[in-house]
């Protein structure tokens, strides 16, 4: 039988990259539910094309348009969080793909999680912002969580068959973004359309940005400690320019194991989908030939602070890693909208730890309130 898919988030870039793999393996995955904010004109088309249950629009203002579009399809039609939440409950739902953006992913993982649902995730900030306690409820619950970033998926592919080896260190795999290389005079006068040519991945305009200030790799560092159950210590970032070993693990007895192909997000969309069975696909095949030198070099922490900004959240423990997401959150959409400059945006993130209040165990209140605090604040420095 198909795998039934409820994709939150398929308007953004990975939920239509998880819709082309399964447009691609008709025969292995349906479309149970679609989700996404404000793009109904997309979420109508993808309804149409793909013929699911159901669809949930997150701006009320726009479930009459949804619903009228829909009308003769017999699709049903919802709108706002609560709906989100609650159509997760659906028995036909096999696994629900956590495509969301930022915070706004956590309370939807949440919810999946209670219903029981196993979960292939693409959203790094619901680990950052509440990594111990997505992950405690996963286990009660007996929900598998099924990495979708490329690095984080390359490290599960690397530790199959190593159950009871234990890991010495991993080492998460970064492009350096466009600006591997300059200085703080340089990234002083950069611009967003300059930030937003990544040199090698397609991704959403937040995570491309986060992707050339190196907050995505510290993000994918606090998100690697708790998918994965290492300390701080034993993970380590590699500039690697080529993005072909999308990341290693080291174990005890100095052996290293990486994953390579090419920069295709939809490779880890469908290994996610369909593990433990690999898919055979037509994407191009990766060719030594192509790429006769890959090398590696360690990360300009100096110009590019995020990368340790996240690992002193990651250290702090408590609620700060949710400060420092709330944070980056509203420094990187105050620099897309023209009101901050790049280098601010570390600025930002420094200021609002420094001056927010520690708590040492959170519970899901706790990182809302914190969420909402640390936004009012960060705010303040953005205009």
């Amino acid at each position: 039988m198909k795998k039934r898919i409820a994709i939150l988030g398929s308007t953004g870039s990975i939920g239509t990259q998880a819709l082309e793999v399964i447009r691609e393996q008709k025969d292995f995955f349906g479309v149970e539910v679609l989700s996404a904010n404000n793009n109904s004109d997309l979420l109508i088309r993808q309804a149409i094309e793909f013929r699911p249950n159901a669809v949930v629009i997150g701006a009320d203002h726009l479930y009459q348009k949804v619903s009228t579009a829909l009308d003769s399809y017999h699709i049903k039609v919802y709108a706002g969080e609560a709906a989100l939440c609650q159509i997760l409950e659906m028995e036909t739902i096999d696994m629900v793909l956590i495509a969301l953006v930022g915070y706004a992913g956590l309370k939807p993982t949440l919810c999946a999680i209670e219903a029981g649902r196993q979960i292939a995730i693409a959203n790094k900030e619901t680990f950052v912002v509440a990594g111990e306690l997505v992950t405690r409820r996963a286990r009660e619950k007996g929900v598998n969580l099924f990495p979708v970033d490329s690095e984080h998926s390359a490290i599960f592919q690397c530790l199959a068959g190593e159950l009871h080896n234990p890991v010495e260190k991993i080492y998460l795999t970064a492009s350096g973004g466009p600006f591997r290389g300059r200085d703080m005079e340089f990234l002083r006068s950069v611009t967003k359309e300059q930030a937003l040519r990544h040199p090698n991945w397609n991704m959403g305009c937040k995570v491309t940005i986060d992707s050339a200030t190196l907050m995505n790799k510290g993000l994918e560092v606090i998100e690697a400690r708790w998918l994965f159950g290492l300390t701080p210590e034993q993970i380590e970032v590699v500039v690697h320019p080529q993005s072909v070993v999308h990341s290693m693990v080291q174990f005890e007895d100095g052996s290293i194991k990486a994953q390579l192909g090419l920069a295709d997000m939809k490779i880890p969309i469908q290994y996610a989908l369909s593990y433990p069975v690999r898919l055979r696909t037509a994407q191009p095949r990766f060719s030594f030939a192509d790429f006769p030198e890959l090398t590696f070099e360690k990360p300009d922490r100096v110009s590019f602070r995020c990368l340790d900004l996240a690992y002193k959240a990651l250290k702090a423990g408590g609620n700060i890693p949710c400060v420092l997401n709330a944070a980056n959150e509203v420094a990187v959409n105050a620099f897309l909208k023209d009101k901050i400059g790049f280098p601010d945006i570390p600025s930002v993130i420094e200021t609002c730890i420094e001056k927010s209040e520690f708590v040492a165990k959170p519970d899901f209140e706790v990182y809302s309130v914190t969420d909402r605090l640390t936004r009012e604040l960060a705010l303040r420095f953005t205009g």
